[in-house]
């Protein structure tokens, strides 16, 4: 039993120190970037059609996005999130930069 106890807390060590556990979620920017979210060039593509689906108890459709990678947008098709009690969800969406660009501000719950 203390075989098995110390294989897996030096398996969950070693998984830590090279950062396959991770306490947080990366966020990814473009290479070469260092400061806060990427200012992207041109504007953001017009959403894409998505119908939206049928709702489903206790969850929230998040509605599909562009995001930045690698100096291009990519699309990220909708899908549906756990609701929150008393809270709203506020989706992500594509502002314009104090440098010109634009910026991608994430989604959040709201009151």
């Amino acid at each position: 039993m203390k075989r098995q106890l110390l294989l897996a807390l030096a398996t969950l060590a070693a998984g830590a120190a090279l950062g396959v556990i991770s306490p947080a979620r990366a966020q990814s920017y473009p290479p070469g970037y260092h400061g806060g979210p990427p200012v992207m060039r041109p504007a953001p593509p017009p959403p894409r059609y998505e119908p939206r689906p049928q709702a489903r108890p206790g969850r929230v459709w998040v509605p599909g996005h562009w995001v930045a990678g690698s100096g291009r947008y990519d699309w990220r098709g909708g899908y549906w999130q756990r609701a929150r009690a008393g809270y709203r969800y506020v989706p992500e969406r594509w502002v314009p930069g104090p440098r010109g660009g634009w910026v991608l501000r994430p989604g959040y719950w709201a009151r």
